[in-house]
Order: structure tokens, then sequence, then C-alpha cells
């Protein structure tokens, strides 16, 4: 209740600028909610990875139901060849859904990225490989010095080391605040190890390891209610304060102001 249930849909407001997302999850119908009956939408997202939980807002996104509409979607080049519009295709479709996504009167376009870089209006775009189920990438997002890193599913070495790939190094060098994947307690990653997420202690390492301002806890485990996140987000607080990082939790509707 209060940390919030929907799943990954994360958004950037940039002065002057058409909204960036990061992600499609659930959370995008709320974001769309604040958009209805404004002028036709216009804005892009960072998709992460095409699993069920970071896409799965996208049918719901009622801006899309407005002519003009306009929607720039990146994601990470499939392993078996199909392209990801293709993919959308045949899940956003009947019998899964009442209508095709391309039924939709507003426009949603694909892009494929893979270890890529780019642009979108006057904000600096990173795209790196990171390890997960299914190809994944984490973006670095950068306008004029403020830079924000999402990495929502990311793999930890299942030894339970704290090592890290030179992908997601780079996405989170010295970045003013990184959006990370802290799913399990040790505990837990010891039964999931293979799971493709990482444990809240690797996330305020890696954070203190790249030389991050602040860290935000992402992907909460949807085991963990809201006393039980309490608790954990007060000792991975703790864990900062010694490595000097600033460390918070993603909850809905929390509002970031990322300055240099």
């Amino acid at each position: 209740m209060r940390y919030g249930g929907n799943t990954s849909c994360v958004s950037v407001a940039i002065p002057h600028h058409d909204p960036i997302l990061f992600d499609l999850g659930t959370g995008l119908r709320y974001f769309g909610d604040c958009h209805s009956g404004r002028e036709p939408f216009r804005g892009t997202c960072l998709l992460s990875h095409v699993h069920w939980d970071h896409i799965q807002g996208l049918p719901f996104f009622t801006p899309l139901l407005q002519d003009g509409a306009e929607v720039d979607v990146y994601a990470p080049v499939q392993d078996d060849g199909i392209s990801v519009e293709q993919l959308f295709g045949a899940t956003i479709k009947p019998p899964l859904f009442p209508i095709h996504y391309a039924h939709l009167p507003g426009t949603v376009r694909f892009h494929e990225v893979d270890r890529s870089e780019f642009t979108i209006g006057d904000a600096r775009v990173v795209a790196r490989p990171i390890p997960h189920i299914g190809p994944t990438v984490g973006y670095r997002l950068t306008y004029r010095e403020s830079s924000v890193a999402y990495l929502s599913d990311h793999q930890m070495p299942a030894d339970g080391s704290f090592r890290v790939g030179a992908g997601a190094r780079e996405l989170c060098a010295g970045v003013d605040l990184l959006i990370h994947d802290a799913q399990y307690t040790t505990a837990e990653f010891a039964r999931k190890r293979d799971w493709g997420h990482c444990t809240i202690e690797y996330a305020v390492w890696l954070a203190a390891e790249a030389g991050v301002g602040t860290l935000a806890l992402f992907h909460h485990d949807p085991s963990h209610h809201d006393d039980v996140m309490d608790i954990l987000v007060r000792d991975a607080v703790e864990c900062g304060r010694k490595l000097g990082v600033d460390v918070i939790a993603a909850r809905e509707g929390l509002c970031v102001a990322v300055e240099s």
C-alpha cells in the first residue's frame, strides 16, 4: 500500500521536452491518466526488455486512444530474429487482448538498440547490454550536466560475488541518480541466484563502486510487504551511509529532482 504494486514504469521530465519513459509496465496507465484530454501525446520509451511486467501497460495507455498521439519505443534486439514490432504484434492482439495494438488511434514506432548511443531532443542516451534472462539493456540518460541510469533487471554473479560487467559499469559511472534492481535479500538470492536479479547489498555496493550520487532501490520483490520493505530500506540506507552513497527506495508517486 505504501511502496506500490504496479510494475516497472518511470517517467523523466525535462524542461520544454517531450516526456521520456523507462519501461511500459502497469504504472504506465497512471502516467497516461495525467495526460488524458490534452494535446496529442508525444513521447519516448526506453524499454529495458520485453518481459511481461515491463510491457503490459502499453495497451492501457489512454493517450494512444487519441488521433495524432505518437510514442517511440527503443528496445533491445531479440535473439530469435523476430523484430520488437513483431513481438508486440504477436502478443497485443486477439484472443489475448480485444484488439491489435496497431488498431489504436495513436502511433507506436519501434527502434532496436544494443550497444547504442543516440539523442532524444536535447538528451543523450547510452544503451548497453546487461545480464538478465533474455536480451536486456540498461540506459544512461544525460541532459546538460545531469544524468540518470536505469538498470531495472540486472543479474549479479550467480556465485554471490560482487563483480560488475563493463557495460553496467559504464552506465553507472558517476551518475547523479541510479535506479537499480534491488529485488532480493542475500538469503533469497541463494535460492534464486539464476532468476536474473540482484541483492540489495549488491546494488549499494555497485553504487559506491561507481561513484553514484543517489541510489534508488527498484524492482522490489512482490513478496516484500510494506513493513518488510521498511526494514530492508533502513538497513540499505545505513549501508550506503558507510559507503558514501545516498540510498532511497523507489515507490509509486515518488519524484526526485536530479541536479549535478
